[in-house]
Protein backbone atom coordinates (compact mmCIF):
# COMPACT_ATOMS: atom_id res chain seq x y z
CA UNK A 1 0.00 0.00 0.00
CA UNK A 2 1.41 3.38 -0.91
CA UNK A 3 0.98 6.59 1.10
CA UNK A 4 -1.31 7.90 -1.62
CA UNK A 5 -3.78 5.04 -1.22
CA UNK A 6 -3.62 4.53 2.57
CA UNK A 7 -6.30 6.30 4.56
CA UNK A 8 -4.86 9.02 6.76
CA UNK A 9 -4.83 8.03 10.43
CA UNK A 10 -6.17 10.72 12.77
CA UNK A 11 -6.19 8.72 16.03
CA UNK A 12 -3.52 6.20 17.00
CA UNK A 13 -3.58 3.84 19.97
CA UNK A 14 -0.49 1.90 21.10
CA UNK A 15 -0.81 -1.15 23.38
CA UNK A 16 2.27 -2.37 25.22
CA UNK A 17 3.10 -5.97 26.10
CA UNK A 18 3.14 -8.07 29.26
CA UNK A 19 5.17 -6.47 32.06
CA UNK A 20 5.83 -3.55 29.72
CA UNK A 21 4.67 0.06 29.76
CA UNK A 22 4.38 3.25 27.71
CA UNK A 23 8.13 3.57 28.35
CA UNK A 24 8.93 0.69 26.00
CA UNK A 25 11.38 1.56 23.23
CA UNK A 26 8.90 1.02 20.40
CA UNK A 27 6.17 3.01 22.16
CA UNK A 28 8.54 5.92 22.70
CA UNK A 29 9.76 5.76 19.09
CA UNK A 30 6.20 5.84 17.81
CA UNK A 31 5.21 8.65 20.19
CA UNK A 32 8.22 10.75 19.25
CA UNK A 33 7.51 10.43 15.54
CA UNK A 34 3.85 11.32 15.96
CA UNK A 35 4.74 14.36 18.05
CA UNK A 36 7.48 15.54 15.68
CA UNK A 37 5.89 14.84 12.30
CA UNK A 38 2.15 14.46 12.89
CA UNK A 39 1.19 16.76 15.80
CA UNK A 40 -2.43 16.79 14.66
CA UNK A 41 -2.81 13.05 15.27
CA UNK A 42 -4.39 12.01 18.56
CA UNK A 43 -1.93 9.65 20.31
CA UNK A 44 -2.75 7.44 23.29
CA UNK A 45 -0.56 4.84 24.92
CA UNK A 46 -2.17 3.91 28.25
CA UNK A 47 -0.60 1.92 31.05
CA UNK A 48 -2.65 -1.27 30.88
CA UNK A 49 -3.81 -3.00 34.06
CA UNK A 50 -2.72 -6.64 34.45
CA UNK A 51 -6.30 -7.89 34.10
CA UNK A 52 -7.01 -8.46 30.38
CA UNK A 53 -10.70 -7.81 30.94
CA UNK A 54 -10.00 -4.51 32.70
CA UNK A 55 -7.38 -3.58 30.10
CA UNK A 56 -9.79 -4.01 27.21
CA UNK A 57 -12.57 -2.23 29.13
CA UNK A 58 -10.22 0.73 29.71
CA UNK A 59 -9.23 0.87 26.06
CA UNK A 60 -12.76 0.40 24.72
CA UNK A 61 -14.01 3.26 26.87
CA UNK A 62 -11.06 5.47 25.93
CA UNK A 63 -11.67 5.14 22.19
CA UNK A 64 -15.45 5.24 22.39
CA UNK A 65 -15.68 8.57 20.53
CA UNK A 66 -12.81 7.92 18.10
CA UNK A 67 -13.70 7.81 14.38
CA UNK A 68 -13.53 4.17 13.33
CA UNK A 69 -12.68 4.94 9.71
CA UNK A 70 -9.53 6.93 10.56
CA UNK A 71 -8.35 5.38 13.82
CA UNK A 72 -5.73 2.65 14.13
CA UNK A 73 -4.24 0.48 16.85
CA UNK A 74 -0.69 -0.82 17.15
CA UNK A 75 0.50 -3.36 19.69
CA UNK A 76 3.54 -5.41 20.62
CA UNK A 77 3.55 -8.96 21.98
CA UNK A 78 0.53 -9.22 24.31
CA UNK A 79 -0.38 -5.75 23.08
CA UNK A 80 -0.38 -7.15 19.53
CA UNK A 81 -2.87 -9.80 20.62
CA UNK A 82 -5.00 -7.06 22.21
CA UNK A 83 -4.71 -4.99 19.01
CA UNK A 84 -6.04 -7.90 16.94
CA UNK A 85 -8.96 -8.32 19.35
CA UNK A 86 -9.74 -4.59 19.30
CA UNK A 87 -9.56 -4.39 15.51
CA UNK A 88 -12.18 -7.13 15.31
CA UNK A 89 -14.42 -5.29 17.75
CA UNK A 90 -14.33 -1.86 16.16
CA UNK A 91 -13.28 -2.51 13.30
CA UNK A 92 -10.16 -0.45 12.66
CA UNK A 93 -6.73 -0.88 11.15
CA UNK A 94 -4.14 -2.74 13.19
CA UNK A 95 -0.35 -2.96 13.34
CA UNK A 96 0.82 -6.18 15.03
CA UNK A 97 4.44 -6.34 16.25
CA UNK A 98 5.50 -9.88 17.16
CA UNK A 99 1.99 -10.49 18.52
CA UNK A 100 1.24 -13.08 21.18
CA UNK A 101 -0.92 -15.84 19.68
CA UNK A 102 -1.72 -18.12 22.63
CA UNK A 103 -1.37 -15.81 25.65
CA UNK A 104 -3.55 -17.93 27.95
CA UNK A 105 -1.21 -20.86 27.46
CA UNK A 106 2.01 -18.87 27.51
CA UNK A 107 1.24 -16.70 30.54
CA UNK A 108 -0.19 -19.48 32.70
CA UNK A 109 3.32 -19.99 34.03
CA UNK A 110 3.55 -16.38 35.20
CA UNK A 111 0.85 -16.50 37.85
CA UNK A 112 2.11 -14.69 40.94
CA UNK A 113 3.99 -11.49 41.67
CA UNK A 114 5.68 -9.87 38.68
CA UNK A 115 7.93 -6.87 38.22
CA UNK A 116 7.70 -4.24 35.48
CA UNK A 117 10.43 -4.37 32.84
CA UNK A 118 11.11 -0.64 32.88
CA UNK A 119 10.95 -0.18 36.64
CA UNK A 120 11.64 -3.29 38.76
CA UNK A 121 10.37 -1.37 41.79
CA UNK A 122 6.88 -1.60 40.32
CA UNK A 123 5.18 -4.89 41.09
CA UNK A 124 1.85 -6.43 40.27
CA UNK A 125 0.14 -9.76 40.86
CA UNK A 126 -0.86 -11.84 37.85
CA UNK A 127 -3.92 -13.75 39.04
CA UNK A 128 -5.15 -17.16 37.85
CA UNK A 129 -8.40 -15.50 36.73
CA UNK A 130 -6.42 -13.44 34.22
CA UNK A 131 -5.60 -16.61 32.27
CA UNK A 132 -9.33 -17.29 31.96
CA UNK A 133 -9.84 -13.69 30.78
CA UNK A 134 -7.20 -14.20 28.09
CA UNK A 135 -8.88 -17.42 27.02
CA UNK A 136 -12.16 -15.54 26.62
CA UNK A 137 -10.43 -13.00 24.35
CA UNK A 138 -8.89 -15.86 22.35
CA UNK A 139 -12.39 -17.29 21.89
CA UNK A 140 -13.61 -13.88 20.68
CA UNK A 141 -10.85 -13.75 18.05
CA UNK A 142 -11.54 -17.32 16.92
CA UNK A 143 -15.22 -16.48 16.53
CA UNK A 144 -14.87 -13.09 14.84
CA UNK A 145 -11.80 -13.57 12.64
CA UNK A 146 -13.59 -15.74 10.03
CA UNK A 147 -16.37 -13.15 9.85
CA UNK A 148 -13.99 -10.20 9.44
CA UNK A 149 -10.84 -11.59 7.80
CA UNK A 150 -7.76 -9.39 7.76
CA UNK A 151 -6.82 -7.70 4.49
CA UNK A 152 -3.64 -5.94 3.34
CA UNK A 153 -5.51 -2.66 3.83
CA UNK A 154 -6.66 -3.45 7.37
CA UNK A 155 -3.67 -5.15 8.98
CA UNK A 156 0.12 -4.86 8.89
CA UNK A 157 2.41 -7.13 10.90
CA UNK A 158 6.11 -7.34 11.65
CA UNK A 159 7.13 -10.89 12.56
CA UNK A 160 10.71 -11.75 13.51
CA UNK A 161 12.03 -15.24 12.88
CA UNK A 162 14.63 -14.46 15.53
CA UNK A 163 11.98 -13.95 18.24
CA UNK A 164 13.31 -15.78 21.30
CA UNK A 165 9.92 -15.83 23.05
CA UNK A 166 7.27 -16.59 20.42
CA UNK A 167 7.24 -18.99 17.46
CA UNK A 168 7.30 -16.99 14.23
CA UNK A 169 5.24 -19.66 12.43
CA UNK A 170 2.40 -19.21 14.93
CA UNK A 171 2.60 -15.45 14.51
CA UNK A 172 2.63 -15.71 10.73
CA UNK A 173 -0.53 -17.83 10.81
CA UNK A 174 -2.17 -15.44 13.31
CA UNK A 175 -1.50 -12.49 11.00
CA UNK A 176 -2.64 -14.23 7.80
CA UNK A 177 -4.58 -12.11 5.34
CA UNK A 178 -2.85 -8.85 6.12
CA UNK A 179 0.53 -7.53 5.08
CA UNK A 180 3.40 -9.33 6.82
CA UNK A 181 6.97 -8.09 6.99
CA UNK A 182 8.84 -11.28 7.91
CA UNK A 183 12.27 -10.52 9.36
CA UNK A 184 14.93 -13.21 8.93
CA UNK A 185 16.49 -12.34 12.28
CA UNK A 186 15.82 -9.58 14.83
CA UNK A 187 14.35 -10.51 18.25
CA UNK A 188 11.19 -10.35 20.36
CA UNK A 189 11.66 -6.66 21.12
CA UNK A 190 12.34 -5.91 17.43
CA UNK A 191 15.46 -4.06 18.53
CA UNK A 192 15.95 -2.87 14.94
CA UNK A 193 12.50 -1.26 14.88
CA UNK A 194 13.99 1.98 13.62
CA UNK A 195 14.58 0.16 10.32
CA UNK A 196 10.88 -0.72 10.01
CA UNK A 197 9.05 2.26 11.48
CA UNK A 198 8.78 3.91 8.07
CA UNK A 199 6.76 0.94 6.79
CA UNK A 200 4.44 1.19 9.80
CA UNK A 201 3.74 4.86 9.21
CA UNK A 202 3.28 4.29 5.48
CA UNK A 203 0.61 1.70 6.29
CA UNK A 204 -1.03 4.25 8.58
CA UNK A 205 -1.05 6.85 5.82
CA UNK A 206 1.25 9.13 7.79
Amino acid sequence: MSPSTAAHTTHLLYLHGFRSSPQSTKARQMAARVQAQHPGVTWWCPQLPPSPREAMALVSEGIRAWPRETMAVAGSSLGGFYARWLALQTPCRAVLLNPAVFPARDLAGYIGEQTAWHDPRERFFFEPAFVDELRALEDDIARLAPLHPATPESQFAIVAKGDEVLDWRDMQAFCAGGQIRLLPGSDHAISDFDQHIDAVFEFLGL
